[in-house]
């Protein structure tokens, strides 16, 4: 087997396992985090009674509590030290009721009265990875664990899946394993006649992103192309939080009349926190915080995406280099980092509509979208 082959299919195993330990999670199932510091873990939003049984009947009173470290600020009342990834607090038996330790990680539940909560050491490299395997399945970052010895041992009768920390730490890097053209089809849009769509997936996932081409982009030195996140309440509904809708329509409408383009459709939602996440981020707003507050109060990071995918599209597509239909610049810098040129930025700007306003605003002065 030649070495890049080789190379490829070890990255498709690797993210394999990533995925169907992401998997376990969300159907409430442990599995074990492999490295120099291992872990049992259970994601605490899908916990139920059978999986926490098992923790217990591994754990005894080893059980812990790893959470963002703005989630575990705002619970131990304290701050937490700016380079912490995860924080680790005890959860003694009174506590391990699932409504209790399920409201605790989640900021959008009526949160119980608890107190003396206390803050445990645990290894700083397996808690990112604990808590970026939850993000990966996409429930909030927050995980309950039990520390193993190094080899584990006392699992024998359990049937976990093994994932090692460090692949879940590098999952961005191999995330496009496999990512290939799975079907083109003709779809004649409103704003756009002459336009096809191109669906792509990776290796052992059901992630599916979507490339719009308009015209014949290979015929430009620079096709105009638009980096797009779907966003379901925006592109689908015509919510008015967000200005994700118009720009959609927009960039179609705008390629249409130069002649060609790419609308990168990319399965990340809400910045890369799913769909049910950024509805808890919407009630975080309601309540006065703005979205970059509001992600980082659910564990996220402001922005959790990766323009690597979006990248790799355009290089199956034959497309190299691009002027960006766009107002962030850290688009402009993802992509040329992902090794696509970016000829030029066009602006893409629409009016706030009276309900989008301090959502803008946050773009511009948070996020350092150019908004002018």
């Amino acid at each position: 087997m030649p070495a890049e082959q080789a190379r490829l299919e070890q990255a498709r195993l690797r993210l394999r396992q990533i995925h169907r330990a992401a998997s376990d999670l969300r159907r409430g199932v442990p599995v074990v985090l492999d490295g120099p510091a291992p872990l049992l873990l259970l994601a605490a939003e899908t916990a139920g009674a059978e999986g926490l049984a098992e923790l217990e009947a591994i754990a005894g009173e080893e059980l812990v509590l790893i959470l963002a470290t703005a989630r575990a600020a705002a619970i131990l009342r304290k701050p937490m030290p700016a380079q912490a990834e995860a924080v680790a607090v005890s959860l003694p038996p009174f506590l391990r009721n699932i409504p209790t330790f399920q409201s605790l990680v989640d900021p959008t539940a009526k949160q119980p009265a608890v107190r003396d909560l206390v803050e445990v050491s645990v290894d700083a490299q397996a808690g990112a990875a604990a808590l970026a395997l939850a993000k990966i399945a996409r429930l909030l970052p927050a995980v309950l664990a039990v520390p193993l010895p190094q080899p584990p041992d006392g699992l024998a009768g359990h049937d976990l899946l093994h994932v090692p920390a460090v692949e879940v730490l590098t999952y961005n890097t191999h995330e496009i394993a496999g990512l290939r053209q799975i079907v083109a089809a003709q779809v004649p849009l409103t704003d756009a006649p002459d336009s096809q769509v191109v669906a792509f997936r990776t290796d052992a996932t059901a992630a599916e992103h979507l490339a719009i081409v308009i015209g014949n982009p290979l015929a430009h030195p620079a096709p105009l192309v638009r980096v797009h996140s779907e966003c379901f309440t925006g592109d689908l509904l015509g919510s008015m939080r967000c200005d994700c809708g118009e720009q959609l329509r927009g960039a179609i409408r705008r390629m249409a009349e130069d002649g060609a383009g790419v609308l990168l459709y990319l399965a990340q939602e809400g910045r890369g926190i799913g769909l049910i996440n950024k509805l808890r981020a919407y009630q975080l707003q309601d309540r006065g915080l703005d979205t970059m507050d509001a992600n980082r109060v659910l564990g996220w990071g402001a922005d959790e995406r990766n323009f690597l995918v979006g990248a790799a599209v355009l290089q199956i597509l034959g497309i190299k280099r691009v002027r960006l239909l766009t107002n962030n610049p850290d688009k402009l810098d993802g992509m040329a980092a992902c090794g696509i040129e970016v000829a030029g930025r066009v602006p893409h700007l629409f009016a706030p509509n009276g309900v989008n306003d301090e959502y803008l605003a946050t773009k511009a002065s948070r996020f350092g979208h150019m908004l002018d």
